[in-house]
């Protein structure tokens, strides 16, 4: 997305942000510290001059000593203003300088009052003055006087003034160093980042054998990590998986096709009469119906790899579905003398079409698989973690794996196969992703003297009672 800005660059705008936000206020502190010092270092001043002018006025006997000594107090304080007066009376004051009307006094306990005259800036306080006790003359001579003293404040305003400019080019520049910190900081934090992605920039169909250095990241990245060699797992295993059915669904589908490119072959080499013709288009026809039949099992299979939904939710009696598939494979279990035993009853919720072909493919697999004269037992239990129904055989399954039955097109050993089956090799697969649409799961166990698959439905759905039966 154009003009999207980079972790990096994210984090470096923060820090920087912060990092101005504390200089800043922490400039603005100082100097607010600073003028405040000022205002107070000002009053004190102040106080100590009204306190020097009390003791003037108190020894000055005459008038003309008064200014006299006033004067030379002036002139010994650079930047001291006076103004005394008694009622409307000036007694001695600077030429030129205007006071406030409103003059913060100083018995008030308030800080001075400032104000600007003439470009000057200046800090003052008021007091009163008691006269001399000993003083004589007229009534008017012993009123108290009213003092207005100010200092120029400009060596204060200029110090202000250099230290704000001081602090402004301080915090610019530290400011700038933070965010060149920060960038590195950030860039150094998030290199991990890019070791990842340098790693999976190598990721390929033929290499998903790379995974991420979950050792080498920091701990904050090292849950990303695993859970990206977690996903690279998976997608290896899928991928070897997705191989490995391409590579058994072109060896599956090779044996019809070269049969019936053969028989046509053969058929068109020379002139047959029609009977011939008739049992080469029959043949033709049943490789045509197990082609057929291994792609709409294919299709299944790959509607379940991205899970499906039940179409329609019933409740299924057991023993109702497995008496059905008994009658419809009494002539394959006659012909090889096999008695079809049921013991038990249940009901489960799920699809009635569903269930009843993943019990068929056990049937189908069972009777394929077991020996003349045998039994076939269907085992129908109910406990409080469900259903299970169970179809047994004498016989063992010669693998190591015994899960593996139930990969797509897998095969056990000579021992076990039959060149005569009609079977695609995916029966088994479409019971487990039939159990695994119904919440459930297939299971196998072999034994030196039986073979039981097992279809295990979860608890929850309507439960039976338990009888027995039997169809020879």
């Amino acid at each position: 997305m154009p003009g999207r800005l980079s972790l990096t660059a994210r984090l470096t705008a923060f820090y920087a942000l912060v990092s101005a936000t504390v200089l800043v206020g922490l400039a603005v502190l100082v100097a607010m510290a600073t003028s405040r010092h000022f205002v107070e270092l000002d009053r004190d001043y102040l106080r100590d001059k009204i306190g020097l002018v009390q003791k003037i006025v108190a020894e000055s006997p005459s008038p003309e000593q008064l200014s006299s000594r006033l004067d030379e107090l002036l002139g010994s304080h650079h930047g001291l203003f006076i103004d005394l007066r008694r009622g409307e009376r000036l007694v001695h004051g600077t030429e030129g300088m205007v006071f406030p009307l409103e003059l913060a006094s100083v018995d008030a306990g308030t800080g001075p009052t400032d104000w600007t005259s003439d470009g000057q800036t200046l800090r003052g306080l008021s007091a009163r003055v008691e006269p001399p006790a000993a003083s004589g003359g007229p009534d008017s001579a012993r009123q108290p006087l009213q003092l207005r003293i100010a200092l120029d404040t400009g060596h204060h305003a200029h110090f202000m003034r250099a230290l704000s400019q001081t602090l402004a080019l301080y915090s610019l520049g530290a400011i700038l160093v933070s965010g060149v910190l920060g960038w590195c900081a950030a860039r150094s934090g998030l290199a991990p980042l890019r070791v990842m992605k340098e790693r999976a920039m190598t990721v390929t169909a033929q290499k998903l054998d790379q995974r991420m250095p979950v050792e080498a990241v920091p701990v904050e990245f090292a849950d990303l990590a695993e859970s990206l060699n977690t996903m690279l797992g998976r997608l290896q295993a899928d991928f070897a998986r997705l191989q490995e059915f391409s590579s058994d669904l072109a060896h599956e589908l090779r044996t019809p096709i070269n049969n019936l490119l053969t028989q046509t072959q053969v058929s068109l080499a020379q002139k047959r009469d029609a009977d011939a013709y008739r049992d080469i288009l029959a043949s033709n026809a049943e490789e045509f119906q197990r082609l057929a039949r291994m792609v709409s099992d294919m299709l299944f299979l790959a509607k379940t790899e991205h899970g499906i939904e039940l179409p329609h939710r019933e409740a299924i009696s057991l023993d109702r579905e497995v008496r059905a598939l008994f009658d419809f494979y009494d002539a394959v279990a006659d012909e090889k003398r096999i008695r079809l035993t049921l013991d038990g009853d249940a009901e489960i919720v799920g699809d009635g079409l569903m269930v009843r072909r993943a019990i068929s493919n056990l049937l189908s697999n069972a009777l394929r698989h077991s020996p003349e004269a045998g039994e076939v037992l269907v085992a129908i239990r109910r406990s409080d973690q469900g259903t299970a129904l169970s179809v047994s055989n004498a016989g063992t399954i010669d693998t190591e794996h015994p899960l593996r039955l139930f990969d797509r097109f897998y095969r056990v050993d000579k021992s076990r196969a039959h060149p005569d089956s009609d079977g695609t090799g995916l029966g088994l697969s479409i019971t487990r992703a039939i159990m695994e649409a119904h919440g459930g799961r297939v299971s196998v166990d072999s034994d030196e003297r039986h073979t039981v698959f097992s279809l295990h439905f979860p608890a929850g759905a309507p439960g039976g009672g338990g009888r027995r039966g039997a169809h020879p």
